[in-house]
């Protein structure tokens, strides 16, 4: 579901040679870490988890390359192997079976034997589509552009709609401004799809925006940019229950999409009563959730545990290693409809029926 960000810098000359090269790198793998012995083992630091069609797993680290299980083998992918870079933000697979893995510095597409980095296509007028077979992504480095599509041949560069965003939230509206990053209010945080296609961009300080192919509707509420403390939660995961409302990445409200004689409008309704109290003091976000194969909607904080919302209880799952705190950084459900749960800390957990815990390397 979910999926974190990254930017790329195009020059006018680098783009003509890009253009003629169809927009793809190839680099032979021919370095590859697959030593299955004690020397691979699985990083601590594992950001996204991800199951491709053919039931192997990859585990995206913060820093350290991807890892690659298929249930007896662990092998690691670095730079070194032509992994455009070591920092995994998200993983996605095409209709076809290729794999790409999104990082800090742009995309690599693998097909099983080489590594080819796509590069990215200014679109001139901005063309939108959204076309089933697309795939989506969102960078934080590099110029103002905001989301990317691939439509199984080329990277288009993409400009989300720009509104008043000073009007509509009453303040004066600024991006973040860490270093090397995107300092745009509509740098995308998440990127999801709802049951009908539609796809939600959520935005750094812009709120967020659905679009269903030939318009976007905005979604500009207080609650979806700078906060009055000054914090900025973002909207980072996006989620459809099981009754057509959807969660812009906190607790606090639900919307629901009407056509209104052929004009979309939202309607904003309360979210969970008992979040505010739940979660004591802390923002009622998060930063990451999935709907299980009950439509349970399950959703990750950094800190704190997994929240579970049957739609009348909030339920809490706290996750330790040993006496440790883990600190979550995403949620995924396999091909079995078996969570799993991406860390900054403690490697990668995995939910029993009951409880989430560690897992653990079945080296065969």
């Amino acid at each position: 579901m979910s999926l974190n960000t990254i930017k790329l810098i195009l020059r006018l000359s680098v783009l003509i040679t890009f253009l003629s090269c169809k927009g793809q790198i190839k680099t032979e793998n021919t370095t590859t870490q697959s030593d299955t012995s004690s020397i691979v083992k699985l990083d601590k630091s594992i950001w996204s988890v991800y199951q491709d069609q053919k039931n192997n797993y990859w585990f995206g680290s913060n820093g350290n390359g991807i890892f690659h299980y298929d249930g007896k083998k662990l092998k690691k992918y670095t730079h070194q192997d032509g992994l455009v870079d070591n920092t995994i933000r998200g993983i996605q697979e095409d209709h076809l079976g290729n794999v790409f893995i999104h990082t800090q510095k742009g995309v690599s597409k693998y097909d099983g034997k080489f590594f080819t980095t796509l590069q990215p296509i200014v679109s001139t007028t901005n063309e939108w589509k959204l076309e089933p077979n697309d795939l989506w992504f969102n960078f934080s480095t590099g110029n103002p552009n905001d989301i990317y599509r691939y439509d199984g041949t080329s990277l288009f560069e993409l400009i989300m709609p720009r509104k008043n965003l000073n009007a509509a939230f009453e303040t004066e509206v600024q991006g973040l401004s860490f270093k090397d990053m995107n300092h745009s209010p509509y740098s995308v945080y998440g990127i999801d799809k709802d049951r009908a296609g539609n796809l939600w961009i959520g935005t750094v300080v812009a709120g967020a925006f659905r679009y269903d192919g030939e318009s976007f509707l905005w979604f500009p509420e207080k609650e979806l940019t700078t906060l009055p403390d000054g914090r900025v939660p973002g909207v980072r995961s996006m989620l459809e229950d099981k009754n057509g409302y959807f969660w812009l990445s906190n607790f606090i409200s639900k919307y629901k999409v009407i056509d209104q004689g052929g004009t979309l409008k939202y309607e904003k309704l309360k979210g969970i009563d008992s979040s505010h109290a739940a979660f004591q003091g802390r923002l009622p976000y998060f930063n990451s959730g999935v709907i299980d194969n009950n439509d349970n909607l399950w959703m990750t904080t950094y800190t704190g545990g997994v929240w579970k919302y049957d739609g009348e209880e909030l339920s809490n799952f706290p996750v330790k290693d040993g006496e440790k705190e883990v600190l979550l950084i995403s949620i995924y459900k396999d091909n079995q409809g078996v969570l799993w749960l991406g860390t900054d800390n403690a490697g990668v957990f995995k939910y029993n029926g009951k409880d989430f815990v560690k897992f653990e390397l079945s080296m065969n």
